[in-house]
């Protein structure tokens, strides 16, 4: 047994070297890796830094034209909205002017056509009523005048009778 003891001592005595070795390689090489990330990272540094410091620069530059463009955007909204707020009480006061006059209009229209109604009635009767007077006058008179001569003629022949139904009828037609 003691043989197996050493041998195994001896195995596990290489597998501990072994794993030191590549320990050490393992240790070599993320020092590699590290001087290589570490110049890496200082070039992109030198690279970087006077990219950063122009950027700065111009942002410390434009820092009070931001300012002032943001300041006259803020002045032209504000006299914007008061320019439309006058804009719409204008247009409301002439959209309500105008429907007054025009219901003003149409109220003098209206006006204007009832007294020009009222005028043609008034026309009509005072002209057409006396007319239609002194027509009804006429026919009296005519129907007067025919009655008369068919008496003057009723007594002239005898047989008026045929004659006066027939004046009777044309009277009626």
């Amino acid at each position: 047994m003691s043989g197996w003891v050493q041998a195994f001592i001896i195995i596990a005595g290489i597998a501990i070297a072994v794993q030191m070795v590549i320990l050490a390689a393992m240790f070599v090489q993320l020092r590699m890796s590290m001087q290589e990330f570490t110049r890496i990272a200082n070039d992109l540094q030198g690279r970087v830094d006077p990219i950063l410091l122009r950027v700065n620069r111009i942002l410390e530059d434009s820092e009070g034209r931001i300012s002032s463009v943001m300041g006259d955007t803020a002045e032209i909204t504000r006299l914007a909205r008061g320019q439309a707020q006058k804009m719409d009480r204008v247009v409301t006061e002439a959209l309500e002017r105008l429907r007054i006059q025009v219901i003003r209009a149409d109220q003098i229209l209206t006006g204007a056509l009832e007294v020009v109604d009222e005028a043609g009635t008034k026309f009509r009767n005072t002209l057409w009523g006396p007319i239609r007077q002194a027509s009804a006058v006429m026919k009296g008179i005519k129907v007067g005048l025919d009655m008369l001569r068919r008496q003057q003629n009723n007594k002239r022949e005898p047989d008026g009778d045929v004659d006066s139904v027939s004046q009777d009828e044309e009277l009626f037609i």
